[in-house]
């Protein structure tokens, strides 16, 4: 956009705003007791034959606040942006607002979290301060996905179990919280062969857990779970926290370990996302946050 159209834009919104206080002004005045009818008179509206509207003034006591709110709103547009590109004579900004209560957020809280990056992990996770810290970190920024006790949802993963699709080593966990996770498993009915055939895949899932599973179609899934699914969950069902693979023994299922569920998924894939956090919290925060979920899942049971 131009200079010469910003301005004139700029200059429109500003007369508009001044003029329609003005205006809102003089229609208050011109229905003061100075301009209003004799006792009685009508404006000449009536309705169902004898209900007439009466020509009265506005009562003093609410007249003379209208007229304070129009002298209000003067003395705010001089003070505030609210006519064009003037900035006020306080020159305020909701962004300048912001960043000064930033800078002071990082005047105060920043001395702490530098000292809980110098120490490791383990170290902060150990530390009851930092743990109060961390928890109300996690409370503000995770637990709209992981719930507030963190132990997530259909599709998001549980952080006290111990179990982890990308490994639970403090530094693990805190790059999965810096940069986030993409994890997608493929569609793979066609792939496999069918309905029948995902049947009996889905089948031999479920006994590597351990789960009720039908003995004939396990038997006949292990082939094709040897041949299709084995390069990412090994030829063990164990997984591959390398690629976020899940391990496929240990009976923790992010979507649900029903036979319905598993043929859900080997059928249509699935598709999770993790997002970074590098650029919204910064290393102290991401620090005491790492420390607080690692925390959560070293108490958990082995």
């Amino acid at each position: 956009m131009s200079d010469f159209t910003s301005d004139f834009w700029s200059v429109y919104i500003g007369l508009i705003t001044v003029v329609s206080i003005i205006a809102c002004g003089v229609l208050l005045f011109t229905f003061s007791s100075a301009t209003a009818g004799a006792p009685g008179e009508t404006t000449g509206h009536v309705w169902d034959e004898d209900l007439g509207e009466r020509n009265s003034p506005l009562p003093r006591w609410w007249m003379w606040l209208f007229f304070g709110c129009i002298i209000f709103a003067f003395i705010y547009l001089a003070l505030y942006p609210g006519l064009g590109s003037y900035a006020g004579a306080y020159g305020w900004s909701s962004h300048g607002q912001y960043d000064a209560e930033e800078q002071q957020a990082a005047a105060t809280y920043g001395p702490i979290f530098e000292k809980y990056l110098k120490q490791d992990i383990q170290a902060v996770a150990a530390d009851p301060e930092a743990r109060a810290i961390g928890q109300r970190l996690f409370l503000t920024y995770c637990a709209q996905c992981h719930g507030s006790d963190a132990g997530g949802g259909r599709g998001f993963p549980n952080l006290r179990d111990g179990d982890w699709l990308y490994g639970g080593a403090p530094e693990t966990i805190k790059a999965s919280i810096t940069n986030g996770r993409n994890g997608m498993m493929p569609p793979l009915g066609a792939a496999i062969g069918g309905e029948e055939a995902v049947r009996d895949v889905a089948n031999y899932v479920l006994s590597l857990s351990g789960r009720p599973h039908d003995q004939a179609r396990a038997a006949r899934g292990k082939t094709t779970f040897d041949t299709v699914c084995a390069a990412c969950h090994t030829p063990a069902g164990t997984g591959n926290p390398a690629i976020g693979s899940p391990n496929l023994t240990d009976g923790v299922w992010l979507w649900g370990g029903s036979e319905a569920t598993i043929i859900e998924t080997i059928t249509n894939g699935r598709s999770n996302q993790m997002p970074a956090h590098k650029d919204k919290l910064g290393e102290g925060k991401i620090h005491l946050l790492a420390a607080y979920v690692y925390g959560l899942s070293a108490q958990a049971p082995k």
